[in-house]
């Protein structure tokens, strides 16, 4: 009976115990909970907060598009409205260049001046893109092209247009036929320009040496090297070079050994002459009685000495010889 007793009262603190420790379990959950709220509440605020600032970056970022958009727009209409001014002064003048053509009143100088502007126009005209010029075209032919109001008009009046239009197309139609003639002639006379330049270009590449097709290619002639070892630029001119192919450095060769024989031979020619060396003090051959020769006469005449007193010297030396060897035996 007393175990029972005993195992029921562990059993009661057990319990109390784990009563205890599911309160705080409980009690430390509800905090986390609130913590997690909250963290929530926080987050969900921050992500308005960023979706307004959001917003209001793009309502920015949309107004400076809008304002850049508005500027370049009236950017463009200002050209445009320059680009018309300045299209429609210069049809004003063609029409009255076209006026004073047809009238005959203008003069030699103004023509001259008409073609300098005609030139720095064209000039113009090659820098210009695809699309201004789509642009002033268009520009153009609004001005040139002026609506018909064919409602309000009798059939006199519709007459009188028609035969006007087909005047004007007359004319236009005149035009392009000397506009195409002109361009002919140009072609022409550029040709003939080229030709001549081509003639002057060979003369020039002659006269330098080189190829008389050299100077005509597209690209310029290519250095021509004595040696690729030495770098040295070939002075020579082209008929030379052909000679020199067509056998003309044999004789060329022979012309420069000659030249080197003669230069030898004047070196050799100006040597002072030969003059025994001396013994003793004495020279060689030398008699009893024979005065002494100076320095320098053997040099100075030594070519114009005669054949015969070297012969006589040396049969006296054979002779001086023979009588020592007489004497020895």
């Amino acid at each position: 009976m007393a175990d029972a007793a005993e195992d029921a009262k562990q059993k009661e603190a057990l319990n109390g115990q784990l009563k205890e420790y599911i309160a705080e379990w409980r009690k430390t959950r509800e905090k986390e909970e609130e913590e997690l709220k909250k963290l929530k509440e926080k987050q969900a605020k921050r992500k308005e907060i960023r979706a307004e600032q959001e917003k209001k970056l793009n309502q920015s970022k949309k107004e400076e598009e809008e304002k850049l958009r508005k500027e370049e727009n009236e950017k463009k209409a200002k050209e445009a409205e320059e680009k018309k001014k300045r299209l429609e002064e210069a049809e004003a003048k063609r029409q009255e260049m076209l006026e004073a053509q047809k009238a005959g009143k203008e003069g030699d100088g103004k023509k001259k001046s008409a073609a300098g502007g005609d030139a720095k126009d064209a000039r113009k005209e090659m820098s210009k893109t695809k699309e201004q010029l789509e642009e002033e075209k268009k520009i153009a032919l609004s001005i040139r092209i002026k609506p018909l109001e064919v409602e309000a008009m009798d059939s006199d009046e519709l007459k009188a247009k028609a035969n006007e239009i087909f005047n004007i197309i007359v004319q236009l139609e005149t035009d392009k036929y000397d506009y195409e003639q002109r361009k002919l002639t140009q072609e022409l006379d550029l040709k003939e320009l080229k030709e001549r330049q081509k003639a002057q270009l060979r003369q020039k590449a002659l006269k330098k040496g080189l190829d008389p097709e050299a100077l005509v290619g597209k690209y310029p002639p290519m250095i021509r090297m004595y040696s690729k070892y030495e770098r040295r630029t070939d002075t020579r001119t082209y008929d030379d070079r052909k000679k020199l192919y067509e056998g003309g450095w044999e004789v060329i060769r022979a012309e420069s050994l000659d030249a080197i024989w003669k230069e030898k031979y004047e070196e050799w020619s100006k040597r002072p002459s030969k003059r025994l060396p001396k013994w003793f003090g004495e020279r060689p051959g030398k008699k009893a009685g024979d005065p002494e020769t100076p320095e320098g006469e053997g040099e100075e005449g030594g070519d114009e000495a005669p054949a015969a007193d070297e012969e006589e010297d040396y049969e006296e030396e054979e002779e001086e010889e023979e009588e020592e060897e007489e004497e020895e035996e």
